[in-house]
């Protein structure tokens, strides 16, 4: 039991360092020439609105996230299983990007899916995410991205239940709730 641990340990840390070798951790590029308008949509104003994109250095981020929020949004970290305080949240309301402030899930689409991440069928809107794959350790996923910002949120699976069938598995670090009545 132990030698499997131990294996198992030494065979996560050598994944991520093949990862960090190969370019797969690290900062997105600082700065992108110039903001874009974008069309997403907005729970306060029940409608789509015009918005342009976020874009700042990763040292402006610095500034506004907290260590663990930077790690997650622009290093596309990942927080621990049953950490985040939003995995077990049940209130009704609103989960926006941590970065820039973009409504991105509503309570009645999260449920518990046992992974310890807060999980969602689908986003708030299609135009308010964006996705990208992801060849990082090893294996290919779906990362899940602010639209605004370029935000890591997390990924999306198709084991999640009945409408859609997809589990957005996001990270608590990258939302910020905003109770509705």
């Amino acid at each position: 039991m132990k030698k499997a641990a131990l294996l198992s340990g030494l065979l996560f840390l050598v994944i991520t360092a093949v990862a960090i070798a190969m370019g797969r951790f690290g900062s997105r590029p600082s700065t992108v020439d110039a903001a874009s308008p974008i069309k997403v949509y907005s729970a306060e104003k029940g409608n789509y609105i015009m918005s342009d994109e976020v874009v700042k250095s990763n040292e402006e981020w610095k500034k506004i996230l907290t260590p663990e929020q930077f790690h997650v949004l622009r290093e596309k970290g990942t927080e621990r299983a049953f950490s985040g305080k939003y995995a077990t949240n049940h209130d009704h309301g609103i989960y926006r990007c941590a970065g820039c402030g973009l409504d991105l899930f509503k309570s009645e689409d999260k449920y518990e899916s046992g992974t310890g991440w807060p999980s969602f069928t689908a986003p708030i809107a299609k135009e308010n995410i964006k996705t990208a794959v992801d060849r990082s350790f090893f294996s290919t996923r779906t990362e899940v991205l602010c639209r605004r910002c370029g935000g890591h949120l997390g990924h999306v699976f198709d084991d999640g239940p009945k409408p859609t069938g997809l589990r957005y598995c996001m990270n608590s670090a990258a939302l910020q709730f905003v109770a509705t009545k």
